[in-house]
């Protein structure tokens, strides 16, 4: 049965990519038994749960999307690959929508074998039989934990029947982080197009924010142009912030009123087929910026134009954060927020009164992508061609003392998301407005 001609009222996602990365991890690991379960459905209140979201490893092994699942790889030199799922019910598809069913789902996702999720009980037991070494999320979820551990010890039960146990559990993550941290072609593509949808979505927020409306409402304007595009979810809770709500890093409020003259923090980017976009702009509320905060526009953009130069291959994580230190150190200097020396402001970090976080991150599946920034010698790992990274400098002035009145409640962060290439970098999310002039002329249609 071809795939184009199956009656599927769900998208599926293009598999060979993920059967590729089960290939790649089969061969890193080498042996043993590689166990993965998915995220849990979670209850939202009563009997309604939450919007299902899978698990970002198993997906990117699996590219399945139902809950009740694992995927097993059983490892060594003929690697079966076998996936758990949740058997066809139309009973339950008529309140719950459709279900792949073991034997549609092996020949989709490309395993070798698939049985019923009701049968892990009794199978993986004899996965595990005669197996060094299981590789499973350690600590991630104390049922999963639990349920490892009532296979292993039905495995040892058997000792006396011939049969060896696992001496070792690893943590399988560690693994599968190195593999994510680089992404391949399928990857790079949706995230091109989550980048654009969400640069869309905040430029239509530009023309759309005036004075009298409400956070809320400009969140809706985001939201909008994410569903339309296919994008049923935004990546991660928006900040939509006005004012002086701009100095707090992770609001989520979104409730208060626009008024002339302040300034309209966005961070806010779409999931796409899993992958997350993750941007914010920061503008005036339909107008143009006041002096004092034009200074403190162009300081931030001036250190998030230097910093993604920064982000080429060779380069340490650490290196671009670093260069948005000493801009944002001098500039603040400048401006004399701060007092000194730019190596004296820097040493006692007098900067982080106003610019207190990293400049960026990972991201990919999760908008905080997994793998780690350093090497187990400490060392910052180094930039890849394939890597993706956030570029997100900040100042945030709070009313303070010694502070001039025409900097409070300025609060200013540009991000893009930046692609390690060969030659250097690209940027994802270049469509979204950010010179000063083209994020000006973007509001002036709110304030037509």
């Amino acid at each position: 049965m071809k795939r184009e001609t199956l009656p599927l009222p769900v998208v599926v996602p293009k598999i060979a990519p993920h059967v590729k990365r089960r290939q790649r991890l089969a061969k890193l690991l080498k042996e043993g038994l590689m166990l993965l379960p998915t995220s849990r459905e979670a209850t939202r209140n009563a009997d309604a749960h939450y919007d299902y979201r899978w698990d970002s490893y198993f997906y990117y092994l699996t590219g399945f999307r139902e809950p009740e699942a694992v995927v097993a790889i059983t490892l060594g030199k003929n690697p079966r690959h076998i996936l758990f799922c949740r058997e066809k019910n139309l009973e339950r598809e008529i309140w719950d929508g459709f279900r792949f069913g073991p034997a549609m789902a092996r020949e989709i996702f490309g395993f070798d074998e698939c049985y019923p999720i009701a049968d892990l009980d009794r199978l993986v037991p004899d996965l595990m039989s005669n197996q060094a070494v299981i590789h499973t999320p350690v600590g991630a979820d104390a049922l999963w934990d639990a349920s490892v551990a009532k296979w292993l010890n039905a495995v040892r039960a058997k000792i006396r029947q011939g049969i060896s146990a696992p001496s070792e559990v690893h943590d399988v993550r560690r693994h599968i982080d190195l593999q994510r941290l680089i992404k391949d072609e399928t990857e790079i593509d949706i995230m091109r197009r989550a980048g654009k949808i969400s640069s869309d979505a905040h430029t239509r927020a530009m023309r759309m924010a005036k004075p009298g409306m409400y956070e809320y409402q400009v969140e809706a304007e985001l939201l909008h142009e994410f569903v339309r595009n296919g994008a049923r979810q935004p990546a991660y809770g928006s900040i939509v912030a006005a004012g002086g709500n701009a100095c707090v890093l992770h609001y989520r409020e979104n409730s208060a009123q626009l008024k002339t003259g302040e300034l309209m923090l966005i961070d806010a980017g779409c999931e796409l087929e899993s992958y997350a976009a993750d941007i914010t702009r920061t503008f005036p509320i339909a107008g143009k910026f006041s002096p004092a905060q034009r200074d403190v526009y162009e300081l931030v953009l001036e250190s998030q134009l230097a910093c993604i130069k920064a982000v080429k291959p060779g380069n340490p994580f650490g290196k671009y954060h670093e260069v948005a230190v000493n801009v944002l150190a001098q500039g603040l200097i400048d401006l004399k927020l701060c007092k000194g020396s730019l190596a004296s402001v820097i040493e006692t970090e007098a900067y982080k009164q106003f610019y207190m976080h990293r400049a960026g991150h990972w991201l990919g599946l999760d908008v905080h992508d997994a793998g780690n920034y350093r090497q187990p010698n400490g060392k910052w790992v180094e930039m890849e061609p394939g890597m993706v990274v956030t570029v997100e400098p900040g100042i945030y002035i709070r009313p303070a003392d010694k502070v001039p009145k025409a900097f409070w409640d300025i609060g200013v962060r540009i991000e893009d998301d930046i692609l390690v290439t060969k030659k250097g970098n690209e940027n994802l999310t270049a469509s979204c407005p950010k010179a000063v002039k083209d994020v000006e002329a973007a509001t002036a249609t709110a304030a037509g």
